[in-house]
């Protein structure tokens, strides 16, 4: 059997509920679906950004994570893949979703495979996933899948043909993200910032420099 992976969802949902975090476990119970008929076993670790929203702040005010959110961002980029679903104001992300991407390394997400979903109350903003959702990933070099899944109010509680092709689009959506997965190597989970990752097993630049190594 194929090694488990790990599956961040990030919500920037401000209501509760919210239709984005909704979406956003939709999509979520979906890749994992998918990568099970694939023979890959994975979990899902979902954050929502509004519980982090001071934190993020602090962070962009000060340079510094607080503890709480730099435990979350960890777990984020570290991942297998990412799937992101932000509400959509004024045609495009909310401040909050764009935040959180600000307060990210820029090289923190290279190559994750992320799966985009966006919510608002009229289909008209749609289009926002690629004009403007997009852009932010491959400004940090990410594996934006091709498909972004939207979801406008009457998606949750109308009828006829819009409701019945959310499920579609969720479907697609996530079979994507799960080949993206599959056609890579598991994540290692690895710290970039641990000294044992950039210092060659030293525990010190002194030791580094001095080619002693504490045993």
């Amino acid at each position: 059997m194929s090694a488990a992976r790990r599956i961040a969802v990030v919500s920037a949902g401000l209501s509760t509920p919210s239709s984005t975090r909704m979406l956003a476990d939709r999509l979520g119970a979906a890749v994992v679906a998918e990568l099970a008929e694939r023979g890959i076993p994975a979990s899902v670790d979902a954050f929502e950004l509004r519980d982090y929203a001071h934190d993020i702040t602090n962070a962009m005010l000060t340079g510094f994570a607080p503890a709480g959110l730099e435990s979350m961002i960890n777990t984020v980029v570290s991942a297998d893949a990412v799937i992101a679903v932000t509400p959509i104001f004024s045609t495009s992300y909310s401040g909050l979703f764009k935040s959180f991407v600000d307060v990210l390394d820029t090289e923190s997400l290279i190559g994750t495979p992320v799966l985009i979903g966006a919510t608002a109350g009229t289909p008209r903003h749609s289009l926002a996933i690629d004009y403007a959702i997009r852009p932010l990933f491959a400004y940090l070099h990410a594996d934006a899948v091709s498909t972004g899944v939207f979801a406008a109010s009457a998606d949750w509680g109308g009828t006829g043909d819009q409701v019945a092709t959310l499920p579609a689009r969720i479907k697609k959506g996530a079979a994507e993200l799960a080949d993206a997965i599959a056609r890579r190597d598991t994540a290692t989970g690895s710290d970039p910032y641990d000294p044992a990752t950039y210092l060659n097993g030293a525990d010190s630049f002194a030791q580094l420099l001095g080619g002693t190594k504490q045993e």
